[in-house]
């Protein structure tokens, strides 16, 4: 996939990842099938959601924020600003919502819980990013009120 990503274009290689990265495969193949038991909420993923293609886009999009979560910590402290704080606001809301989908797909069960659950991620990231966004252009950003806060 690497390769495949470095042969490319940058901005193919975003639109080709763009769709992926949201979503959360459902099914991680063979191996998540030997390690639990079956369970009859979980029916035959819907296409375009549970194939490796998916899965592996998805897991280098994990790995990618979270690299870019530890460049852009110090870059917080040694240079902030308003590019910092809105690339905070969404590497963190996505790494976030990333996180819960997992609990969601851990501990919810069944058809109608999992979709209501899904959709109340989908809207508590959205007012997650939406929250600071707001911070960052009406009051004084994510950087500077971490500052303020180690002041204390």
């Amino acid at each position: 996939a690497l390769a495949l990503l470095r042969a490319r274009p940058r901005g193919a290689a975003l639109a080709l990842l763009g769709s992926a990265l949201l979503r959360r495969p459902a099914a991680l193949g063979a191996a998540a099938a030997r390690c639990a038991p079956a369970r009859d909420s979980h029916g035959p993923p819907r296409q375009g959601h549970g194939s490796s293609k998916a899965a592996s886009l998805h897991w280098t999009g994990e790995r990618a924020v979270s690299m870019l979560l530890l460049g852009l910590l110090p870059a917080a402290y040694l240079c902030p600003g308003p590019a910092v704080d809105y690339s905070l606001a969404a590497a963190l809301t996505l790494h976030g919502h990333w996180g819960l989908g997992q609990v969601i797909t851990d501990y919810v069960h069944g058809d109608v819980p999992i979709k209501v659950a899904n959709t109340g991620l989908y809207i508590l990231s959205a007012l997650t990013f939406a929250g600071l966004c707001h911070f960052n252009y009406q009051d004084v950003g994510i950087c500077k009120a971490v500052a303020m806060l180690w002041s204390l």
